[in-house]
């Protein structure tokens, strides 16, 4: 719902170009009935006399007819920029402006997803899906951690995650997917608790800042939790006890590294032509230089390090590991619909 003072300036602009449209108008028809002119003339001689910069040789009627359009031209023109300058002037008028700008363009996503949160992970998490080319939309009420993301081109509103208008200006309904990075652990179950109920088929990703709250998001509806602290011990003692496998996967999964790997799960559609063949007859190694490192059946059931035998079925999702160019170079000539998760 816009706000009372949007929509009296939106009726007041309507109401300023309606008048001046009027009094263009009247200027061309007074000038080529007075002037007896052509109306390419006509509307030079208003345009002329609106703007006072051109002096024109006139009968007493013309000339009279042109002080009057000047004096109601003047302060229609003078009202008009004031008008103008106001709106840049105000600060609330440019927020809202702005807002509505930034809704428009969240009106016309599907499919995008909703990052709650843009601290030190949401930025890392907002980036990373950005360079994917996703739509992402940023909910941060923080102005100087929303900052970031216009300074990056991302789509972002200042507004609070936990209010359910929130996630309703962003589209929470045609949303893909929603990651809830908010510090407090309160805030992110409210937040999963709230999506869940306002779309219940949306991916829900959560973040854990303390012990036995993961059971909490679970219930709450979230379909993935993640501890951040958790993880990085996991990541420290990899370190510590397999240094060479880590430094692998790291620079594997590192954008930067000269070694750059994506890991990609693909839905196998009927139409797909290895759909009911053995792995390899699917030409997915020779051709993509690609390794399918799982299969995940249709009933869920997984297939680790699957053989050459194993075949592959209509509503399996390949897990697969190469290049980022490969895995597009198949998506795109075996038209497989790309997956984001299982």
């Amino acid at each position: 719902m816009e706000a009372p003072s949007l929509t009296r300036k939106k009726r007041y602009a309507k109401i300023l170009l309606l008048a001046l449209v009027l009094l263009f108008l009247v200027g061309i028809i007074g000038f080529t009935i007075l002037e007896e002119v052509s109306v390419i003339e006509a509307m030079y001689l208003t345009i002329g006399t609106l703007t006072t910069v051109a002096p024109f040789d006139l009968h007493d009627e013309g000339r009279l007819f042109a002080m009057i359009l000047i004096m109601v031209g003047f302060g229609l023109i003078a009202a008009t920029a004031a008008f103008i300058g106001n709106i840049f002037m105000d600060v609330n008028g440019l927020a809202l402006y702005r807002r509505r700008k930034v809704q428009k363009k969240i009106d016309k996503m599907s499919g995008h997803y909703i990052i709650c949160g843009h601290g030190q992970i949401g930025q890392i998490v907002a980036a990373k899906l950005h360079s994917h080319g996703k739509d992402i939309v940023v909910l941060e009420r923080d102005e100087h951690s929303a900052s970031r993301c216009r300074e990056e081109g991302i789509t972002y509103l200042t507004e609070d995650a936990t209010e359910e208008s929130t996630l309703m200006s962003a589209g929470i309904e045609r949303a893909h997917s929603l990651i809830s990075l908010v510090n407090r652990d309160a805030d992110n179950v409210f937040i999963v608790v709230t999506a869940r109920a306002l779309n219940q088929d949306i991916f829900i990703s959560a973040r854990a800042n303390s012990q036995g709250v993961e059971k909490k998001l679970y219930h709450a509806g979230a379909n993935h939790v993640v501890s951040p602290y958790a993880s990085a011990a996991v990541r420290i003692i990899q370190n510590m006890l397999r240094p060479t496998v880590s430094d692998f996967l790291g620079s594997a999964i590192d954008d930067k590294k000269e070694l750059s790997l994506e890991m990609e799960e693909i839905l196998v559609p009927e139409s797909a032509p290895f759909a009911g063949k053995a792995l390899m007859d699917s030409s997915i190694r020779n051709e993509f230089d690609l390794i399918v490192v799982a299969i995940k059946r249709k009933d869920g059931t997984p297939v680790f390090n699957p053989s050459s035998l194993e075949p592959i079925n209509v509503g399996d999702t390949l897990i697969t590991i190469g290049p980022q160019a490969n895995i597009d170079l198949l998506l795109s000539k075996l038209n497989i619909k790309k997956t984001e998760h299982a």
